[in-house]
């Protein structure tokens, strides 16, 4: 069983290379390249959400904070130091946002629920308020345009290569840390944290932990985007970028962790399709996300793992 189940992971991998593998030589413009790397970021981005709600049960409305700031610190860097700081503010960006996730998680954890979802907002939108006032640093709502890669990384094609290694590098970590010792204590503390108490395991502890955990892939998928749109701008640190990785995860599945990477990808292909053919794009989007969500309760990717088990069971009892 270890060696078909091991042999199932591995082709996944596999396919999953080859298909995003085989854009640039296939693609007929450049924009298909440039869907397929912004497909790739959001699947991080909603994956390393879902490590905090799916996971451990904490719903933040405020991931967009450190999107944003890893996006900014290299933006900022290739503006005022030259592009050579792209990766060097990318690394920077990853480290500050572990340090203000440590922060702003030390205060975050002491409340729960409703609380916890409205105090991610709260500094989410602080931070938007910050960039956007201080405009002589940051742009303001102008943002910065004109970032470019350093060297052979400034092709595009080079570039998408290296986020197709760097995402899904990333994916297959937060799958170890999802199902390692550390993620089945997380989904206790999801499913019963004063048991989790009992057996003598440090609930808020854990709940940090993944917190920064998420906060810096999240930060990575920041940092990432630059280099395809070329440009930061304060958006990045909406609340609507949160509720859109939020609506990915629940498209996909909550409860899977594939959930969000399936989301992610319908639910942008969804936006681009639609998008191309009507100025309602909006209402169309928010119509079809809806019976998606009414049609299919538990996710794209649990709805179909359910109706393999169903077809596996009818098949074992007609044989």
């Amino acid at each position: 069983m270890k060696t078909e189940s091991r042999f199932r992971e591995t082709s996944l991998w596999a396919t999953i290379m080859i298909i995003f593998g085989l854009v640039p030589v296939f693609m007929t413009s450049t924009y298909q390249m440039n869907l397929a790397s912004h497909i790739l970021i959001w699947i991080l981005f909603a994956t390393a959400f879902n490590m905090l709600w799916g996971l451990t049960g904490m719903l933040s409305f405020g991931q967009a904070l450190y999107y944003g700031l890893g996006a900014y610190f290299v933006g900022l860097m290739v503006k005022y130091l030259g592009s050579a700081w792209f990766f060097p503010g990318m690394a920077i960006g990853l480290v500050a946002s572990a340090i203000i996730a440590l922060l702003i998680g030390l205060l975050l954890i002491r409340v729960g629920g409703v609380y916890f979802t409205m105090l991610t907002l709260a500094f989410a939108q602080l931070m938007y308020q910050i960039m956007f006032k201080w405009y002589n640093f940051t742009g303001g709502d102008d943002g910065v345009v004109g970032i470019m890669q350093p060297g052979i990384f400034s092709n595009p094609i080079v570039y998408y290569y290296f986020i197709l290694g760097i995402v899904i590098a990333s994916i297959w970590i937060l799958k170890r840390i999802a199902y390692s010792p550390f993620g089945m204590v997380l989904r206790c503390v999801n499913q019963n944290p004063d048991r989790v108490r009992f057996l003598g395991r440090r609930v808020r502890r854990n709940q940090l932990r993944i917190y920064i955990v998420s906060s810096v892939f999240v930060a990575l998928a920041g940092g990432l985007m630059v280099g395809v749109d070329n440009s930061i701008h304060t958006d990045m640190f909406v609340w609507t970028t949160s509720g859109e990785v939020i609506l990915m995860t629940v498209l996909g599945g909550i409860n899977q962790f594939f959930g969000p990477f399936v989301g992610a990808i319908a639910l942008i292909l969804i936006e681009d399709i639609v998008g191309a053919y009507t100025e309602y794009w909006s209402l169309i989007i928010g119509t079809i996300v809806l019976i998606m969500v009414l049609l299919f309760p538990k996710g794209l990717v649990g709805e179909f793992l359910q109706l393999k088990h169903r077809f596996l069971k009818l098949k074992k009892h007609g044989g």
